[in-house]
């Protein structure tokens, strides 16, 4: 009997360890899951701040607390990319947005663009970062850094920018997401301490997994209704997500070109996680009252944010490369 109930419950971790086990593409396939299973969206929606809370606790959980406490302790270059990503993005957004006309001209996408902005780097960005052999620990840090402020500056940019665009107040927002982002530091501080840091870093590729599958669960919540979307208005769903991905790699480029004298694997992995927003923490605070265009944009970013890591793979492995050359071209000299 003990033999056939471990081989119930190893099934099920094998499953995880070989989904945890493919990286980008894991990812990458998410998105295109999510878009041909309507009727999955339609099922899942409901459960998009669930998903997002499992997400947020997932990460909490797998902070590596010796490597974020090293780098805290040299706080200037996580500060200046804490203030990038928070302070410098949304001032610039909502600077464009408004000089352009777009928040009278089309409001619903002037707030997907604000929200999106305003929003704290996805907390799957460190890991992303590893999957593509780039520096983790600093995304890690300024992650924490940025998403432990994000409740007071997504209220001030509110207030500037949005107006009465949002269905709740500026201060409700920044309440709500300090209190989702609370509850799932809570339930991630009780997991560690109830398995350990040692368990949770042995079962990497299984949580991994888990992850994807949490990440699935949340795609297909906002893609639901992308296929009928692109059916009813073929060219403005795809203007969305055109403009989506020059968001993003404007970002990304930007990013790396600012903190380029840090190196470029390290400000690349820097321009990633700006990349990577946390829409979803938004969705969870507003509890999904948006208007049409803005959720489409939301569904349409998950183009990007799914497909780039994979499409940049290319690129980071020249760039840690490089790195590895350097690294011992200077351990060379040193020793001669």
């Amino acid at each position: 009997m003990s033999s056939a109930i471990r081989t119930v419950f190893s099934l099920p971790l094998r499953g995880l360890t070989w989904l945890g086990s493919q990286g980008t593409r894991a990812v990458a396939a998410v998105v295109f899951i999510a878009a041909a299973v309507p009727p999955l969206g339609a099922l899942l929606r409901p459960y998009v701040t669930e998903a997002i809370l499992v997400l947020l606790c997932i990460s909490f959980m797998r902070v590596d607390l010796v490597a974020l406490y090293g780098h805290l302790r040299r706080p200037a270059l996580a500060a200046s990319a804490t203030a990038w990503t928070t302070i410098g993005v949304p001032v610039i957004v909502g600077l464009v947005t408004h000089a352009t006309g777009l928040t009278d001209r089309a409001p619903g996408l002037s707030l997907a663009l604000m929200l999106q902005s305003m929003a704290s780097p996805m907390m799957a960005s460190p890991a992303l970062a590893a999957l593509m052999g780039l520096d983790a620990t600093l995304v890690l840090v300024t992650l924490v850094t940025a998403t432990a402020i994000v409740p007071f500056t997504a209220s001030v940019f509110a207030s500037l920018f949005l107006g009465g665009m949002l269905s709740i107040s500026p201060l409700t927002l920044g309440l709500k997401l300090l209190g989702i982002l609370a509850a799932s530091l809570l339930a991630a501080t009780f997991i560690r301490w109830l398995f350990g840091a040692d368990a949770i870093q042995r079962h990497k590729q299984p949580i991994d997994g888990f992850n994807i599958i949490i990440l699935l669960i949340f795609a297909s919540a906002i893609m639901g209704d992308v296929v009928s979307d692109l059916v009813a208005r073929p060219v403005f769903t795809i203007s969305l997500a055109a403009l989506s991905f020059a968001l993003y790699f404007t970002l990304l480029a930007v990013t790396t070109f600012l903190f380029r004298r840090i190196g470029y694997e390290r400000a690349l992995a820097l321009g990633l996680m700006v990349s990577q927003r946390n829409l979803g923490l938004m969705l969870a605070a507003t509890a999904g009252a948006l208007p049409a265009t803005t959720w489409l944009y939301f569904a349409m970013t998950q183009f990007a944010i799914h497909l780039s890591p994979y499409m940049l793979m290319p690129i980071a492995r020249r760039l840690t490369a490089r790195a590895d050359i350097s690294g011992t071209a200077a351990s060379t000299d040193a020793s001669a």
